[in-house]
């Protein structure tokens, strides 16, 4: 008879999600699965809407990547109007999204995924959170974390209208201008990010990196997949956040295609399976091979380590000196080690605060023309950024009164979701063996899917609006009388 171990909820995640993990008769793994027991249906929501609210309709579905959703919404409206937003609009809209994926990265890595090597991943659980962070990095360091994310922030407040669910984006531009005192601060504010930047890529490399258990969990096998890899880049083939082509490359580091953000149904195509909600993406030219790695596998990866591999560099120097440590060190590109994506995670810090400092420094960022009229009948569009969990796309079609006839959106943990199924398995096999199973094993296993960042109120939205809860009634001899359930 089989042995089934649940963790529900998964913890230190955006959503929520479950693993069953099958043990045979030797205690051993025989099958973990990872499930997301949400339906997904804010497309459906979008249907009947007209195209100009979805870029204030879209980044509900989250209150983590609401940024992200905002640009992306933004770039499917400007196609799907055929208006090119003006320079100034573009660099405002790079930078506003530049600071969001600085301040998100960095509240992953503190307070989320770095608890598991700032803290220790088998330490207790109620150390493995901030407060043991900052037991480990001190209380100044603490306190830089909240103000510098604070700052940054700030300037997607002031640029957006609201740090959360912002509303500066129209078709065709922006809705508000830099001054000359906004620009200034921008500029003092993303040095600042820099300097933090640096401070928290020394604290991984002293506290991580010369840890001997650690560095062996970072490029051991446990947490180890061959998977393709997707991002955006310039036409240097570098990693870029906001514009460009998406590149594919193969577990071998060759470029394997690129192409325009309106093309991306001629190479991803999504698998459905039944036991879960979010979809499965993969390159069609490959085809659906099942939960396998490898080249004859259509599955890939995004989000920093998938950017970091898909690219040739990074645009700015400093990041870029970071990048070229980051795969010397682990033997050269791609880098195919899970854990790692926590370091590819902060180098992408340092180069959206070196990218803010770029953009606010440009001379055009404080001139008038902010947005191009749109004056073409709507039809169809895409637009495509890069969120800090990975590549976003929004695909809108519409009526001739732009009133939305069908709604597409392939959200960065969606393509992940197949490598996290993935991570998971492999990770419970090769840490639960003879029954040796811990509260620590089990954080180990979680490590698996922390390590993308996932999001799953984006992957896989709730329609009703709730998260499932189940409360289970127990007497004193520990055995269950009741159960209530609302899912």
């Amino acid at each position: 008879m089989s042995e089934r171990i649940v963790i529900d909820p998964i913890t230190r995640l955006e959503g929520h999600g479950k693993i069953d993990i099958i043990l045979d008769k030797k205690g051993n793994v025989d099958q973990a699965y990872f499930q997301v027991p949400e339906l997904r249906g804010f497309e459906k929501f979008c249907e009947g809407r007209l195209a100009e609210e979805l870029p204030r309709i879209t980044p509900k579905i989250c209150g983590v990547c609401p940024t992200a959703h905002h640009m992306a919404s933004a770039k499917a409206l400007d196609d799907l109007y055929k208006v090119e937003p003006p320079p100034t609009a573009k660099l405002i809209r790079e930078m506003v999204n530049s600071a969001f994926v600085f301040e998100d990265h960095i509240l992953h890595f503190f307070y989320l995924g770095g608890p598991d090597f700032l803290v220790g991943p088998q330490q207790h659980k109620s150390q493995r959170n901030i407060l043991g962070v900052i037991s480990k990095v001190g209380v100044d360091a603490g306190k830089k974390v909240i103000e510098i994310r604070k700052k940054m922030r700030n300037i997607i407040t002031k640029q957006g209208g609201r740090v959360i669910h912002p509303v500066c984006n129209l078709p065709g531009g922006v809705s508000k201008g830099v001054t000359p005192e906004d620009q200034a601060l921008y500029i003092e504010t993303a040095q600042q990010a820099i300097d933090f930047s640096r401070f928290a890529l020394e604290a991984f490399e002293n506290l991580v990196l010369k840890n001997d258990e650690y560095l062996e969990l970072i490029s051991g096998d446990i947490y180890y997949l061959e998977t393709y890899y997707m991002g955006l880049v310039d036409d240097q083939n570098k990693v870029n956040l906001y514009d460009g082509k998406v590149r594919v490359v193969d577990p071998q580091g060759k470029e394997f295609v690129k192409f325009a953000p309106k093309d991306y149904l001629k190479h991803v195509r999504e698998h459905v399976e039944t036991w879960t909600y979010p979809k499965f993406p993969y390159l069609k030219k490959v085809g659906w091979n099942g939960f396998t790695d490898g080249m004859d596998s259509g599955i890939f990866r995004v989000a920093p380590l998938a950017r970091l591999n898909a690219a040739e560099g990074m645009a700015t120097p400093a990041a870029q000196q970071e990048y070229e440590k980051m795969f010397d060190q682990m033997g050269g590109k791609p880098l195919h080690h899970t854990l790692a994506y926590h370091w590819a995670r902060l180098i992408e810090a340092l180069y959206a605060a070196e990218r803010v400092k770029q953009l606010a420094e440009d001379s055009r960022i404080t001139d008038p023309h902010i947005r191009n009229i749109p004056e073409s009948t709507p039809d169809e569009g895409v637009g495509i950024v890069e969120a800090p969990r990975g590549t976003l796309i929004h695909h809108y079609q519409t009526d001739p009164q732009g009133k939305i006839t069908q709604a597409n959106l392939i959200v960065a943990t969606v393509h992940n979701n197949a490598a996290i199924c993935m991570s998971i398995e492999k990770a419970a096999k090769k840490l639960i063996n003879n029954h040796n199973i811990s509260e620590g094993i089990l954080n180990m296993v979680e490590m698996a899917f922390r390590a993308y960042d996932p999001c799953f109120a984006c992957a896989s939205h709730s329609l009703p609006g709730q998260m499932p809860l189940i409360v289970q009634i127990f007497n004193h001899n520990h055995n269950k009388i009741d159960e209530l359930r609302r899912d």
